[in-house]
């Protein structure tokens, strides 16, 4: 047998599929892109920087991620695409190189009050079917421990053909299910407190019901009015018992008014159909005020708050319900899955403790499964959703992450770097949005975007790695090395707002004082305690303004006139100048474009395919019926004044002929939180997560109040952008307001006036108050592990 040898030592030329390792973006037009053109690596970590707003998240998600997903449900049959979300192809010439993207991003999870973190995890499901095999006295299938199904049974004839005779047999089901009859499996229960619904004083026409939205002169004001079961002129407290019945609990019914066939349904229904069924968190704000004054959410009673029936309390495993269990510290939980050796459920206790030790790794270890998903915060959420992609056998895909550093103290920053580093490792693609100086600092490669933001970005100012974004002279090259310093004063407190035996969450009987008069930072790892502290100790009501990290909602009606009330002024103002009514000058009333309904743009739907839309040839994508177009204010119609940006918007209203005092406020505060480069009538749905943050800051500093609460303003915000929030948080405490703020960025920490540490771990290893003091008092104790880490913050390299 003859062996054949090669004299030629050359390396074999590279097979052309491993020729494929760039990502080529050219031409990308997304949001404010402008003809964007990179080249990205391959199976490398690349991170995206660049202000808030300067297109970021319109390049990674809106223009690769977004491209990816489309190509793969393509490849699903028309059938399947039916049913799935219709993606337009974006605004881009040339996309090439891409593999499956695997996007995380931070949209809040599970807006149903029936979502869990287990649910949302599957860790539920798989504890379910543990229980169902385990669980002594055995009490069914994985059903009956779900506090989503309702145990119903029935019975009836049915009637077959058998044989050529039609046979009736008589038949019976039941399904036994896991769900608290009395809250319905949601945990709570709920009381009305009639004296918001109505008042007694008045009669229906005199206004009596106060319900948001309620008028008398829309549907309802029809229905209550017209139903003939009351008097509409007589005042409510002279209401009859029967009367007062119809108009509060009457089920539905069918009426006609005014030849109209309507449905009639009692007030207290009503409310519960219409507001307590829904997630309080995506409402509007005067409509979530109305429910957390009419509704008092109370634990249910029967089941304790575990939404569970009695019977799926009573099967245990090692003397432990699954109410139990889904109660426990995830990390907790894990330990106990470890004890069990159960070899008929071998494959199911590996897989379910993976799950959990992936919540400890991410550091999530301090959770409960029954945690309901719509109170984590958007750094929490995003790392739930990471929990399923750990340890996958998937590599060759694109995973893209915003902004995974969000609500994570420094000392958990090091851990995130690690996962990211992981799945770079194992030959995926990592693409992230981020602010972070250490998160930036372990990128293979850097595209930083700018120089400014809206309008003023869009461009690519930068490609290249960390220590050459560092030389480039960019806004974030001049910045990534920012250190702030201590104070050399602080400011002296003016009295003190008194905490005493919180116990909300995992708070552990925690007294403290904080100071008033000054800015107060609340501190600590993630999950020690802080915002149940701040939230759910303060007190609210009178004095307080309170400013969560639940996102603002919007459609693409939506905008920033609206949702800050900017509108109503400006349209009063039009009005007045014109003699006509304000109604006009809204596209989404009189005055709207009778074509696209002042859209802007027609919606063709394509089925499957993605669904176009066509700038509206009547109005020219200005929204507005041509006639409301003639009327002017100060030389501008309606929709040039929306289409002004905030800067010169401020300037319009500010003075002269046109001053509207009303609207300069307004515009004053976005201009003040670093927003006047927005357009006043862009849709909300283009405003980013920074953005989005900064235009609820600049809402809420209307309020009325002399304490403000802040969760971690400096969510979405570039370094540049840091420093502004600083010089606002001074002017709000120079004002005479009490600032408190929740926060981790050490910039925030360096420049308060007084420090209140939490820790020293998470979950049930922290809920105390570790230190409380000055910054400077901080860095020179060096005790807690905040402490370790402003000082290197403060003095690097000492």
């Amino acid at each position: 047998m003859s062996i054949a040898t090669s004299t030629d030592t050359r390396s074999p030329a590279p097979h052309i599929a491993d020729t494929h390792d760039l990502i080529r973006v050219h031409g990308a037009r997304e949001n404010n892109l402008k003809d964007v053109s990179v080249e990205l690596p391959k199976r490398r970590l690349t991170v995206f920087t660049g202000v808030s707003g300067s297109g970021k998240s319109s390049l990674v998600f809106g223009t690769i991620a977004a491209e990816s997903q489309r190509l793969i449900n393509e490849t699903y049959s028309a059938f399947i695409q039916g049913f799935m979300p219709n993606l337009a192809r974006p605004d881009v010439d040339v996309l090439e190189g891409l593999t499956t993207a695997i996007t995380v991003d931070q949209q809040r999870m599970g807006a149903d009050p029936r979502s869990t973190v287990g649910t949302a995890t599957d860790a539920n499901a798989m504890l379910r079917i543990l229980f169902s095999r385990l669980g002594q006295p055995h009490i069914g299938s994985p059903q009956a421990y779900s506090f989503n199904v309702a145990s119903i049974s029935g019975a009836g004839a049915v009637k077959f053909e058998k044989g050529g005779k039609t046979v009736k047999e008589r038949r019976s089901f039941s399904v036994t299910g896991g769900m608290c009859v009395r809250c319905e499996g949601r945990g709570s229960v709920n009381d009305l407190d009639l004296t918001q619904i109505y008042d007694e004083n008045k009669s229906i026409n005199g206004g009596a019901i106060t319900i948001p939205g309620y008028s008398m002169e829309g549907w309802y004001g029809r229905i209550y009015r017209g139903c003939g079961w009351f008097d509409p002129d007589k005042p409510v407290r002279e209401f009859s018992e029967t009367e007062l019945h119809d108009l509060l609990h009457k089920e539905a019914t069918k009426i006609k008014v005014d030849g109209v066939n309507l449905t009639y349904l009692g007030l207290v229904p009503q409310i519960q159909k219409s507001y307590l069924s829904k997630d309080i968190e995506a409402m509007q704000p005067h409509i979530r005020a109305f429910v957390e004054r009419v509704a008092t959410f109370t634990a249910c009673p029967d089941c304790g708050g575990t939404r569970l029936s009695e019977l799926a309390r009573s099967s245990k495993i090692n003397g432990l319900s699954i109410a139990d269990a889904c109660a426990m510290q995830i990390s907790d939980l894990a330990e106990w899955l470890r004890d069990l050796t159960e070899p008929s459920v071998a494959p199911l206790l590996a897989k379910l403790g993976h799950t959990l030790d992936s919540f400890v790794e991410i550091g999530l270890g301090y959770l409960s499964l029954d945690r309901p998903a719509g109170t984590l915060s958007g750094g929490e959420a995003q790392r739930t959703k990471m929990v399923r992609h750990l340890g996958s056998s998937l590599t060759d895909a694109t995973y893209v992450f915003d902004e995974p550093t969000t609500g994570l103290h420094p000392h958990d920053i090091q851990r995130m770097n690690n996962l990211l580093l992981r799945l770079r490792d194992k030959g995926n693609t990592v693409l992230v949005v981020e602010h972070e100086p250490e998160t930036i600092a372990i990128a293979d490669h850097v595209v930083d975007l700018g120089p400014g933001a809206g309008v003023a970005g869009g461009t690519v100012c930068f490609e290249g790695t960390v220590d050459a974004l560092r030389a480039s002279g960019t806004v974030t090259g001049r910045h990534f090395d920012d250190r702030a310093s201590l104070k050399e004063k602080v400011r002296t407190a003016t009295g003190a707002l008194e905490i005493r035996g919180a116990t909300a969450h995992n708070l552990r009987d925690v007294d403290v004082d904080i100071p008033l008069g000054v800015l107060v930072v609340v501190t600590g790892v993630a999950g020690s305690g802080k915002s149940s502290l701040v939230h759910g100790s303060i007190p609210g009501g009178a004095g307080v303004v309170s400013i969560d990290q639940t996102p603002i909602r919007g459609s693409r009606r939506s905008n920033p006139a609206t949702y800050t009330g900017l509108l109503e002024p400006i349209r009063k103002a039009f009005a007045k100048a014109n003699g006509v009514k304000p109604a006009l000058f809204s596209a989404n009333s009189e005055g709207a474009c009778p074509t696209c309904n002042g859209a802007g743009v027609i919606y063709t739907d394509l089925a499957m395919m993605a669904g176009v839309a066509t700038t509206c040839e009547e109005c020219e994508g200005r929204r507005f019926e041509a006639s409301v177009l003639e009327y002017k204010f100060g030389g501008r119609d309606i929709s040039e004044v929306l289409a002004m940006s905030v800067t010169e918007a401020e300037a319009f209203f500010g003075a002269g002929e046109t001053r509207t005092p009303a609207a300069h406020a307004v515009l004053e505060r976005l201009v003040s939180v670093g927003l006047g480069y927005l357009t006043i009538g862009q849709p909300l749905t283009t405003l980013s997560g920074g953005e989005r943050q900064r235009l609820k800051l600049a809402t809420h500093m209307a309020e009325k109040g002399g304490i403000y609460v802040l969760d971690e303003p400096t969510t979405g915000l570039h370094l540049a952008d840091v420093e502004q929030l600083l010089g606002l948080l001074d002017r709000l405490v120079d004002a005479g307001k009490s600032v408190i703020v929740v926060e981790h960025h050490q910039a925030v920490m360096a420049h308060a006036d007084w420090i209140i540490d939490l820790g020293p771990g998470a979950g049930h290893d922290g809920g105390q108050i570790i230190f409380q003091g000055t910054p400077a008092a901080l860095v020179t104790a060096r005790e807690t592990l905040t402490a370790q880490h402003l000082a290197d913050y403060v003095h690097p390299g000492a």
